[in-house]
């Protein structure tokens, strides 16, 4: 047992150089408080008070990215000051998706519903501050941020997916969406929907293996698309518990044929 606690010690006694789970998901959410005031009651005096909120978020991130400085090929306070550069583009996105949602769905009253209740809008918010990191270079934190929304929505978001603007998710229990996905703009996708690879093949790490969706698709409640050439048209409607492996031109729609049959 001696070489086991040994062993065990050697992992735990770098502990603090590692990101803490609870800690990476906590300034996620701090972020989106001050970006979306409508999901707190914080207020502030003045600008500059704000600002300083600002700053002090920036400082608790670097000590963040500190922490995998290892595996990083740019300095950790240029990353930053991209990363915080970034978010008015990232802001405009959020309230778009926002927006979306509002406009999409027949039982959202206004933003601040959406904003404050929607698990939609909280796990698509997330993705992109995830993907903005991604897109850095930053390891680990970006998955732990995607995981988090998973356990707590049901919605599997990896970071690397491309996704446009004004994305609607409704109801979105179960929907999961792979490394290589490509997503155009105003799509809108309902629950239990995967977007997925066709094979699960270690050798396909580096490779496109998700499937791409082209501008206003529609993807209905239990569909499957699989495969990283398979590519969805625009305007094109998914109906529910479609399976796909190849590409649908733009235009049309998919649906399964099926019969219901009453009997007494």
């Amino acid at each position: 047992m001696s070489k086991f606690y040994q062993e065990l010690f050697e992992k735990h006694k770098n502990g603090e150089s590692n990101p803490n789970l609870t800690e990476v998901r906590s300034l996620a959410d701090e972020l989106l408080n001050l970006l979306f005031p409508e999901r707190c009651s914080k207020t502030y005096k003045n600008k500059e008070e704000l600002e300083l909120e600002f700053e002090d978020l920036k400082i608790s991130f670097l000590k963040l990215i500190l922490k995998v400085r290892p595996f990083l090929d740019k300095p950790c306070e240029q990353l930053v000051d991209c990363f915080f550069d970034s978010f008015p583009s990232i802001y405009e996105e959020m309230t778009k998706d926002a927006q979306a949602i509002v406009d999409n769905d027949p039982a959202a009253s206004d933003l601040l519903e959406v904003i404050k209740t929607y698990p939609g809008f909280y796990a698509i918010a997330i993705y992109r501050i995830a993907h903005a990191l991604h897109v850095l270079g930053v390891p680990y934190i970006p998955r732990v941020l995607s995981e988090g929304v998973h356990s707590t929505t049901g919605i599997d978001i990896h970071p690397g997916a491309k996704i446009g603007s004004r994305f609607c998710i409704d109801h979105g229990t179960g929907i999961v969406i792979g490394e290589t996905t490509e997503i155009g703009d105003d799509v809108k996708i309902y629950q239990n929907v995967t977007l997925g690879a066709l094979s699960v093949d270690k050798n396909m790490s580096k490779k496109k293996r998700h499937p791409s969706l082209g501008n206003n698709v529609i993807v209905y409640s239990g569909a499957t698309i699989l495969g990283g050439e398979t590519v969805i048209g625009e305007n094109t409607v998914i109906g529910g518990n479609v399976w796909l492996i190849h590409s649908v031109a733009a235009n049309v729609k998919v649906y399964n044929r099926s019969e219901i049959v009453i009997k007494q």
